[in-house]
């Protein structure tokens, strides 16, 4: 079974096809391209069987992102910044994710409705919305 929401794939492994995937150790996150479309993360959820498949932004958008998040949180340079770092792990409140998204739109040229704004919890999320204005402009 499988189901598709936004840029991710969602798929169930059976009984047979979960135990072939535990064997494999330390399985986090993987790439995966299919004509083209590149699919930057893959992960396992192990205890539901779940293989979710996500159609996530160019490393170099995401890099930019980090350093625009860093910038405006004025975060040292040994804070570790990646997709997955979340604004309020980071110490942003609203008022900065604010500020980040203001940043965000100057330097890509964007516009990000308040109701997007509002779903970005993490580098990925602005990263990915980022890319996805970016190709409707276009």
């Amino acid at each position: 079974m499988a189901s598709i929401t936004g840029s991710s794939v969602t798929m169930s492994c059976s009984l047979k096809q979960n135990q072939a995937l535990n064997r494999v150790s330390n399985l986090k996150t993987s790439s995966l391209s299919f004509k083209g479309i590149s699919f930057s993360s893959i992960r396992l959820n192990r205890a539901t069987g779940h293989l979710t498949i996500t159609c996530a932004a160019k490393p170099e958008t995401v890099n930019k992102v980090c350093e625009i998040v860093k910038k405006q949180l004025a975060l040292s340079g040994e804070t570790e910044v990646s997709g997955e770092s979340k604004f309020a792990a980071l110490g942003a409140d609203s008022l900065d994710t604010v500020e980040i998204v203001m940043g965000l739109e100057e330097e890509f040229g964007i516009s990000v409705e308040e109701d997007s704004a509002q779903s970005i919890a993490t580098v990925q999320d602005a990263a990915d919305l980022i890319e996805d204005l970016i190709s409707k402009k276009a």
